[in-house]
């Protein structure tokens, strides 16, 4: 047979990941493969059968499901539904038609503040225009 010797569980160990997780992974296939009894890897643990199965089968249906086929390239925009396209597009309209109505009372505060004055009993009465001060050259004494 010709390639390179097959890795065993030491595979796991050149896996991204936690001390404790590759621990727990070896020991599921460690039973898989039976070079252990489900109830040593259950003691090596420190779990019980029930919680052991339930690894067991959580691991090998997230190892299913990131092996499945995919298609090639990027997903299309038809992946999304047309329903969920107007339903994004409608919260967007919203989103937008709140933002021009801040603005536009933002404006409207803008231009109406700087000629209301506010009187000590709380009414408002309209602002006199100010003049710019006009400088004063002052003389220098001889």
């Amino acid at each position: 047979m010709r390639g390179r010797w097959p890795q065993g569980l030491e595979y796991i160990d050149k896996l991204e990941g936690e001390f404790e997780e590759k621990h727990r992974l070896k020991a599921i296939f460690a039973t898989m493969s039976g070079d252990k009894r489900m109830l040593e890897a259950c003691v090596e643990l420190g779990i019980g059968e029930t919680r052991f199965h339930q690894l067991r089968e959580t691991a090998l249906q997230a190892a299913l499901v990131a092996i499945a086929r995919k298609p090639a390239g990027r997903p299309s925009l038809g992946s999304v539904s047309e329903s969920e396209l107007i339903r994004r597009q409608e919260e967007r309209i919203e989103e937008l038609e709140l933002a021009l109505h801040e603005a536009q009372v933002r404006e409207e505060i803008a231009l109406v503040l700087p000629q209301v004055r506010i009187v000590a009993n709380g009414e408002t009465a309209e602002a006199e225009k100010k003049m710019p001060r006009r400088r004063v050259k002052i003389r220098k004494s001889r």
